[in-house]
């Protein structure tokens, strides 16, 4: 209610008693005309607006609650709302009414009477921050087109982001495929001078006992050099192959992840397995690995195998940037409600210009990269409502940061659902 109207009923209220019939019945045309009104402009807006008393009764409803909820007649005034609206927890909302202050508690949920809709509700008390209760209001906004539309952006975006994935997968599985069927046509022709050897070798029988023994050493010799160039050309089809394997591998967790088995554990574990797989490799390419743990780091819940993937994929990458004697510094940190674990190297760092596209799937600056590591990391972090932050600077090294929440910052976003 406006301030004007709020200081009209204020002086109204304050001299009543002192009125005539004819002031008292100006007061009531006046109240009756803004009464008609508000009624008006309730009935004239899409919203639901319905009142309740402090014991959940309907008091009021404008015309889109009986488009809405189905409400009709006055039959429905004085009946319980739970009794309408089985959705909502009244007990809960009466509570916040009565320990006062201004709150607007908002809600989702769906319907199916008297049609399939979904709605967004907001209440409020109508005594504003007062304590105790005088009821509340109720508006309902119908937001299952605009829900629809959202689902419907989110399929194009799927359906975008797997024909993405798609034809850059096709297009990864090319290059292996063309030098495998390079090699099997190479390995094809030294198969074919196999063969002819020993037809070459029988038809020199019949010359001379020293040209035989010559051509015998020559047919021995090309023998060994045939099998070396398969042995060659087999183990850069097993390459390929293997190359092939873990393009699909990728790809397959990129699009069919797999929800996070979630307990409590301490990053700490997670980062001392993932040090204890890769150590071997960093060995052998002459790198190190550093420590910088936190003490009585709080736990986390979260997926380990999933967490550790991630790690490992991050770490591989530092690898592969880094030349020998390169060095990676693995660390642990927490917030008050976060922890984290950091990764930094040593390495060539990322060039300005690709640091927006480095999340992207198949975009890869390495020779043999498959562009999925980092996308598969960014994915298991958004499952596990987690963040992960870059920072890059090209010379000097990259340092990747993984946060996840604590346990207790989650039970407080579950509670938050009202704007105070």
């Amino acid at each position: 209610m406006s301030s004007g109207k709020s200081n009209f009923l204020d002086k109204v209220l304050g001299r009543i008693g002192r009125l005539d019939s004819d002031g008292l019945q100006t007061v009531v045309q006046r109240l009756a005309r803004e009464r008609s009104f508000l009624e008006t402009l309730f009935n004239t807006i899409e919203d639901g607006v319905l009142v309740v008393d402090e014991d959940g009764r309907i008091l009021y409803f404008n015309h889109a609650v009986t488009e809405i909820l189905g409400l009709e007649g006055k039959a429905v005034e004085g009946q319980s709302v739970s009794k309408h609206l089985p959705q909502i927890d009244w007990k809960q909302l009466s509570a916040f009414d009565r320990k006062g202050g201004q709150k607007v508690v908002r809600h989702e949920f769906e319907i199916s009477y008297p049609s399939k809709r979904f709605l967004r509700l907001y209440t409020a008390p109508l005594d504003g921050e007062a304590s105790g209760s005088s009821g509340m209001v109720l508006i309902f906004h119908d937001a299952t087109e605009a829900r629809a539309r959202t689902f419907e952006a989110i399929e194009s975006q799927r359906i975008q982001a797997l024909t993405l994935l798609a034809a850059s997968v096709a297009h990864e599985i090319g290059n292996p495929l063309h030098a495998l069927s390079l090699h099997l046509q190479l390995m094809e022709r030294q198969i074919k001078k196999l063969k002819l050897l020993p037809r070459e070798l029988e038809a020199a029988r019949n010359e001379p006992k020293a040209r035989f023994q010559e051509r015998l050493t020559q047919v021995k010799q090309e023998t060994g050099e045939i099998a070396g160039r398969l042995d060659e050309f087999l183990a850069v089809a097993k390459g390929e192959i293997g190359r092939l394997d873990y393009i699909i591998t990728q790809f397959l967790q990129a699009i069919r992840p797999v929800p996070p088995r979630l307990r409590r554990v301490s990053l700490n574990d997670a980062v001392m397995e993932t040090v204890e797989l890769l150590r071997p490799e960093f060995d052998n390419r002459g790198q190190t690995i550093e420590k910088k743990l936190a003490g009585r780091l709080p736990e986390a819940q979260f997926d380990l195998a999933q967490i550790k993937q991630a790690l490992v994929n991050l770490a591989r990458n530092a690898m592969q940037a880094m030349g020998k004697g390169g060095v990676l510094t693995i660390e642990t940190g927490a917030t008050e409600e976060e922890v984290w674990v950091g990764l930094s190297d040593t390495g060539r760092g990322i060039p300005p210009e690709q640091m927006n596209r480095i999340f992207e799937p198949f975009f890869t600056t390495k020779k043999k990269g498959s562009g999925l590591g980092l996308m598969i990391v960014q994915r298991i972090m958004r499952a596990h409502n987690g963040r992960i932050e870059l920072d890059s600077r090209e010379g000097r090294g990259t340092m990747f940061r993984m946060w996840l929440p604590l346990p207790e910052r989650e039970t407080r976003l579950l509670k938050a659902g009202r704007d105070d």
